[in-house]
Formats: C-alpha cells, sequence, structure tokens
C-alpha cells in the first residue's frame, strides 16, 4: 500500500479537485492538471508488461526518464576531461578546436597522472631538428603495382554512405580534396557524394561486394572493372575483417535503410543489411592472393590491399606463406585493432573478439619483415587515432600512415553521443533522416576537416622536430617509452621485440615464440 502512495494520493487529490470544481466551476481547468496523472495510475496498475510502473504506478516513471537522460548527464556533468570513454572529452575538444581553428594550446600542466602504469611519452632531444615546411608523402605500390599512390600519413579510415550521411560524405570527402588526403568509401560502395567533390578515394570492397556485386551478391568482375577505372579512385582494399566487430560481416540497420542506399548496394527494403562474415570470391590465402591480383590488373594496375583485425596468428601467417608460394604481394595491409568504432556491432564482439591495434601491427610489421616482404607492402593502422602522439606511437610500431575515423567524425561536429545504430543522431553525421543531416553545413565542416588534417599533421612534424627526427619514416619502436608500474620503464621494443629480418625463410633461425603458429601456418586453407 506504501508502494502505491503516490497514485492513492492523486486519486484523492483529483476527488478533492473534482469537489472543488463543483463548489466553484470557474476552477474547472484544475481537472486538466489532476486527470493525466489519474489516468497514467489506472493505466500503470492494470498492465501487465513492466513491473516497475505497476508495483510505483506514475512515480515509477521517472526511472525511465532518468535513464534516457543518463548518457547526458554522464557526458556533461559526470565525467572528467580524461576518463570519458572510447574517447575523452581532452581528445574530443582537441579535435573541434583544431578543425575550427581555434587555440589548442593548454595551462598550467597535463592532465593526465604522469606516473600512473601506462603512461607514455616521447624523449626530446638536446639537438632538435628543425620543423619540416611540409609533410613527405608515402608511395603506396609494390612491384607489381604500376599506378603507385602517393598518400598522406594521416587519412579518413573507412565509413560508408549509409552508415553516415550523404551531408556527412560530402563533407570528408570535400575535405579530403582541399587537404590532399585520401577518403576510404567504407564497404557500402561508391555513392554520388562520394564522387561529388572530387577528393582522393580509397575503394573499400567487403563481403557483401557492394557496387561490384550481381544480384545473387556475387563479386561482379565487369561491374568492378568499370568504377575501379575511375581516376579518382587511387586504392582499394579488400575488407577481411573489421576491428570493432572481427569475424561478423558488416551491419547496416533498416532504421536507417533508404531506397536509394538499397539501390546503391542493390539489397531490399525494410531488413538489417548483413553482410556474409566471410568472402565468396575466394576460400584460402592462396585465393586472397590471386583475388588481389585480379582486382589489381581490372583496376589497370592501381595498388589493392586488404584490411584485417588480427585473430589467429596462424592464418595471417598462411597469408605470408601464401605470398612466398605465388609471388603475389599485397600494396598494402590495412591492420584495424579490437578498439575500432563502428556505428552497429553486437557487444560481445566489440568489446571481446580481437587483438588490439598495437598487438596486430607490431605482429603484422614482424612477419612482413621475418618473409622479407616488408618492402614490398606499406602498413596502415587504424584505431582510435586522434591526437599527434597517436599518429606518432603507430608509427614507431611499424605504420607508414594511419588512418582515422572518429576524430574526422568529430571535425564535422559529432559529439559522441553513440546513438549511430538508431537513425537518430543529433549532429547529422550518423543518419538518414533528412530533418537532421540537411542541418549539416558541407562548405563549413569540409574546411574543418581539411583544417583538422592539416594542424594534426604539423602536430606530428612539431614531435618529430622535438625528437630529433627529421621524418616520420624515422620514427622507431625505442622512440616511445611506458611506464609498466612504479618506477620501472620499458621502451616500446622491449615491450614489443621485432623479429629478425629473413628469419622465418630458415627453420634454423624462426624465433621459439613463432615455431607453433608458422608449423600449422597452411597457404592452401584457412587454420
Amino acid at each position: 500500500m506504501v508502494r502505491r502512495l503516490f497514485f492513492f494520493t492523486s486519486v484523492i487529490l483529483f476527488i478533492l479537485i473534482a469537489g472543488i470544481i463543483f463548489i466553484w466551476p470557474a476552477s474547472w481547468w484544475i481537472i486538466f492538471i489532476a486527470a493525466p496523472f489519474f489516468l497514467l495510475g489506472l493505466y500503470d496498475i492494470t498492465q501487465k508488461k513492466h513491473t516497475i510502473p505497476r508495483i510505483y504506478p506514475v512515480i515509477g516513471r521517472l526511472r525511465y526518464l532518468f535513464e534516457s537522460i543518463r548518457p547526458e548527464i554522464q557526458q556533461y556533468f559526470v565525467e572528467t576531461d580524461t576518463n570519458g570513454q572510447p574517447v575523452n572529452r581532452e581528445f574530443r575538444s582537441l579535435v573541434y578546436q583544431r578543425a575550427k581553428g581555434d587555440r589548442d594550446t593548454r595551462p598550467f600542466g597535463t592532465m593526465f597522472d604522469v606516473y600512473r602504469a601506462g603512461s607514455e611519452w616521447i624523449n626530446p632531444s638536446l639537438s632538435p631538428t628543425p620543423v619540416a615546411e611540409k609533410e613527405s608523402r608515402v608511395l603506396v605500390g609494390g612491384p607489381q603495382c604500376s599506378k603507385p599512390y602517393a598518400a598522406s600519413h594521416l587519412n579518413i579510415s573507412a565509413m560508408s554512405f549509409g552508415a553516415l550521411s550523404r551531408h556527412a560524405i560530402l563533407a570528408l570527402n570535400k575535405g579530403a580534396r582541399i587537404g590532399g588526403f585520401s577518403h576510404n568509401t567504407g564497404e557500402g560502395g561508391i555513392s554520388p557524394y562520394h564522387r561529388e567533390h572530387g577528393g582522393d578515394l580509397v575503394w573499400q570492397i567487403g563481403t557483401g561486394y557492394f557496387g561490384c556485386r550481381d544480384h545473387d551478391g556475387r563479386f561482379n568482375p565487369q561491374t568492378f572493372a568499370e568504377k575501379a577505372a575511375l581516376d579518382q579512385v587511387k586504392m582499394i582494399e579488400v575488407k577481411l575483417s573489421q576491428g570493432a566487430k572481427p569475424g561478423h560481416g558488416g551491419i547496416l540497420p533498416a532504421a536507417k535503410l533508404t531506397e536509394e542506399i538499397a539501390a546503391i548496394r542493390d539489397v531490399p527494403m525494410g531488413q538489417d543489411v548483413m553482410s556474409p562474415p566471410g568472402h565468396s570470391a575466394f576460400s584460402s590465402p592462396i585465393g586472397l592472393l590471386e583475388f588481389i591480383a585480379q582486382l589489381r590488373e581490372l583496376s589497370g594496375g592501381k595498388p589493392v590491399g586488404f584490411k584485417l583485425c588480427i585473430g589467429i596468428k596462424s592464418e595471417f601467417l598462411a597469408i605470408c606463406k601464401a605470398m612466398l608460394a605465388t609471388g603475389i604481394y599485397p600494396d598494402f595491409i590495412t591492420v584495424d585493432g579490437s578498439e575500432g568504432g563502428t556505428g552497429a556491432a553486437p557487444i560481445e564482439l566489440t568489446n571481446s573478439v580481437g587483438t588490439p591495434m598495437r598487438d596486430g601491427l607490431s605482429f603484422v610489421h614482424s612477419a612482413l619483415l621475418g618473409i622479407g616482404a616488408r618492402k614490398h607492402i606499406r602498413i596502415i593502422a587504424a584505431g582510435k587515432a586522434v591526437s599527434a602522439f597517436h599518429m606518432l606511437r603507430m608509427l614507431a610500431l611499424g605504420a607508414d600512415m594511419v588512418n582515422s575515423a572518429r576524430a574526422m567524425m568529430f571535425a564535422l561536429g559529432c559529439i559522441q553521443s553513440r546513438s549511430c545504430n538508431t537513425n537518430m543522431c543529433p549532429t547529422g553525421v550518423a543518419t538518414q533522416d533528412p530533418a537532421r543531416y540537411k542541418q549539416l553545413n558541407i562548405s563549413d565542416k569540409a574546411q574543418r576537416v581539411a583544417q583538422y588534417h592539416k594542424t594534426t599533421i604539423h602536430a606530428l612534424l612539431e614531435l618529430l622536430s622535438s625528437a630529433g627526427l627529421n621524418d616520420p619514416d624515422e620514427a622507431r619502436p625505442h622512440h616511445i617509452l611506458r611506464r609498466t608500474k612504479g618506477p620501472e620503464i620499458k621502451n616500446y621494443a622491449q615491450l614489443y621485440p621485432c623479429i629478425e629480418c629473413d628469419c622465418l625463410l630458415s627453420e634454423s633461425h624462426i624465433p621459439e615464440q613463432w615455431k607453433d603458429a608458422w608449423d600449422v601456418a597452411d597457404p592452401a586453407r584457412w587454420s
């Protein structure tokens, strides 16, 4: 009875108000205040779906109200500058400031505890080099590539039209053109919005083969060749797996599927667009490399590579053995980390599957060194890079360049509301609702994307200068230090040791910790 006090109180008040109205008819309007509470309470105690409002009529509804605004309360009033997740406010603010061209300096020292385990830094040199006036370019394209591409060290990571709105795609691509860097299409295919402003594209081919598939969902060489011939398409990336949901195909929720997106992807309306978990165009490591060779030929010799999140190490080593067996090498490999982001992922996969970025990156770099193929293949790191130090950390571990998705979304105005999978994005970035995305100013946001890129590259060059380095290619693992516990400090060369060049080519030189995985690896099949 006590639990229903609020409801019974509202009933009594309703009766009293009815009596007041009977005595003073001019006060009839009060009924409009009391009646909703009475009717809501009556509904709560008679419905059987929700326990809390049934036990606590009317007042129990406050729980759902507070729960609905909890993310906003958490972000605006609870989290500090350094403890927010997935990207804390310190780094979100950094992107906003750089994108707008605002002051991005900090007063009064670092907000981070430099004595905590996990704190990282780069040591400065007493003989710093002059800051480079402009960044060098990374030439992507091995001996089998006839049309290499000179890329920036920082590019837009894979985000498809569907996951993002048309205005977001337009702004990103225009920003890429202004800044002279590349824009990965994501697995949703090349849309008209990727092409309108002419920014360099990396065309990602996923397991759904969107944009180059037949009606049965299988790879169509003719359709691929037509689009790969576009001058705007600079590289082709085959997506094997994605860091946020490795072992699971891409997901476009039905709420975000429009007639236009369905036509571009050649899929039916009214249901989630689920890419298969694996490719149908090949079924083995050798098949993957033969597919890469086919794409390279069909594209007229453009750089072709693949993207993956490292899982079973023997499977990647099987790809390495397949390179040696076939003589076919990818032009680049994009390494995604399990901390990667996405618009929609099953929670178990995003939380508990896949190798984190730094571990996967170090492993891929070492494996390619071990088979003597590193000189032919560029490595792209794609996993939660926001600041120049994040970039430098990846470059030191073996990456040649870095792809960023979330930072570019912040440059567009994303506020990390984490509603990408609901079609309710409040900033018009990750939604197909025209009432929302039409408010995103394409010209203004494109300038912000380009400005963020420019300022972050300059910050990277300043970091290199302070360490006495001249070029991003000179960054090495020993340049990055990490506090492991208490006063114990190790550099990345100690934490992520590389194996010797060509050591996997000789049975007697294979490191002991690599031997089991190398012996199991079979270029003719997975696992």
